[in-house]
């Protein structure tokens, strides 16, 4: 069966918002960001860990509540503008900045409306597609996004990065221009989402208003949940692996920075990592409704405790080479391609699972709290991350400490097996 105009439309916004991912949260600012703190007497990936955590603390509070007023028929659209609306102004401000402090701040801002429009886009996946599909339309989406916003922007960046110079482009104006080529793209590729799809589940704006209600539903959602031990077990299972797979995306640049570690080899290792993403992020949605989502994701938990055992000896030799070339550096391609080949496919199973497990009248709701575990799961990340690093002072044991997390996710997983079943 061929994809409705609905479901291409809905992927393709996929496509759209990677793009940020990749240049804001991923490599191009993260590197730029580390520089410029570390040239006004800062530690870069301190400050970085720190604004994220703030960040997804502000999201994760504003959720559930973002999640039940989606759910009124004609305002899931409306709440998805204007988070779209003013990511991409402040996403706009870190392009026109020089200070270190006002580059966190709108990486910040914009970090939490992109992630809120995250929120209502994913509700929406019940509403251009079938529970058979969703595995498959998940999937999609994410692999989309990995080849064309986090590819296509990301080649043009690392062209104007290394470059620039031969066309005026010197100082930060690279950055600048990368950062303006994010605005453009994420919104002219967003305009068949506006126009296509539709909210079809959802329930009546009460006479009375919605405010009073919206607490009334949060609540009611709530116990749900805590009754439905399939849900239960799952939404906090995934508390824990997605703060580690967040603070491995968020974090990766600004420790490979943090280590001396060349920021254009860098940018190349993190573009392979898009291209395995593809691929592997289609081939997890197919095996996943062959073999079973949660097998799936149980054998991505498993390479990203390898992918933190990696990080941490890249942190050791760091003046050491292999045929000329630091052996840190060839550690992180290998940490690349591991990323590339669970990063999409643990996120795309995660909320097509859910999708299936939850009242499509309902997805806002539900996913608000799916939204609220996985934004308070990831204030947990850095927080430990930026903890870690300021005891030991070593960046190596910071990034050694998220396997915590993904080991707690494999343990729930083995005591909530008899509810966690395809």
């Amino acid at each position: 069966m061929k994809m409705t105009k609905q479901e291409k439309s809905w992927i393709l916004y996929d496509w759209a918002n990677s793009v940020y991912a990749t240049i804001m949260m991923a490599a191009v600012v993260p590197i730029y960001f580390s520089t410029v703190a570390k040239a006004a007497g800062q530690a870069g990936d301190y400050w970085w860990s720190i604004a994220t955590s703030i960040a997804m603390l502000l999201t994760a509070i504003g959720a559930p509540l973002i999640g039940a007023v989606a759910d009124y028929f004609g305002y899931k659209k409306k709440l998805f503008v204007a988070f779209l609306g003013v990511a991409l102004a402040f996403t706009t401000l870190a392009a026109v900045t020089d200070s270190w402090i006002w580059l966190m701040v709108s990486y910040a801002v914009s970090h939490m409306a992109f992630n809120a429009g995250i929120l209502v886009y994913d509700s929406f996946l019940p509403d251009v597609t079938t529970k058979d599909r969703m595995d498959k339309i998940s999937a999609y989406g994410f692999a989309y996004g990995y080849i064309g916003g986090s590819t296509i922007p990301f080649i043009i960046s690392i062209g104007l990065i290394q470059f620039g110079d031969r066309i005026g482009l010197t100082g930060s104006m690279p950055v600048r221009v990368s950062i303006g080529i994010t605005v453009v793209w994420w919104l002219v590729f967003t305009i068949p989402f506006l126009r296509n799809v539709k909210q079809v589940n959802g329930i009546q704006k009460p006479d009375s208003g919605i405010s009073k209600e919206v607490l009334g539903n949060i609540a009611k959602t709530a116990r749900k949940i805590v009754k439905d031990k399939k849900i239960l077990f799952f939404i906090i299972t995934y508390f824990f692996y997605i703060d580690g797979v967040g603070t491995v995306i968020t974090m990766s640049t600004a420790y490979g920075a943090t280590l001396g570690l060349d920021a254009t080899g860098m940018i190349l290792a993190l573009l392979v990592t898009q291209l395995v993403a593809f691929p592997c992020s289609i081939l997890f949605g197919n095996l996943g409704r062959k073999i079973g989502s949660l097998k799936m994701l149980r054998m991505a938990v498993m390479i990203y405790l390898g992918v933190c055992i990696v990080g941490f000896f890249m942190g050791f030799g760091l003046e050491e080479q292999w045929f000329g070339v630091e052996i840190a550096l060839i550690l992180f391609w290998v940490l690349a391609i591991m990323v590339g080949t669970v990063q999409g496919g643990i996120q795309a199973l995660s909320r097509s699972y859910f999708g299936k497990i939850v009242p499509p009248e309902n997805a806002g709701e539900f996913f608000g709290f799916f939204d609220i575990f996985g934004k308070f799961a990831a204030i947990i990340g850095p927080a430990l991350y930026g903890v870690t690093k300021l005891l030991t002072g070593r960046s190596s044991f910071a990034i050694l400490s998220l396997i915590f997390l993904f080991l707690v996710a494999l343990i729930i997983m083995r005591i909530g097996k008899k509810y966690l079943v395809d």
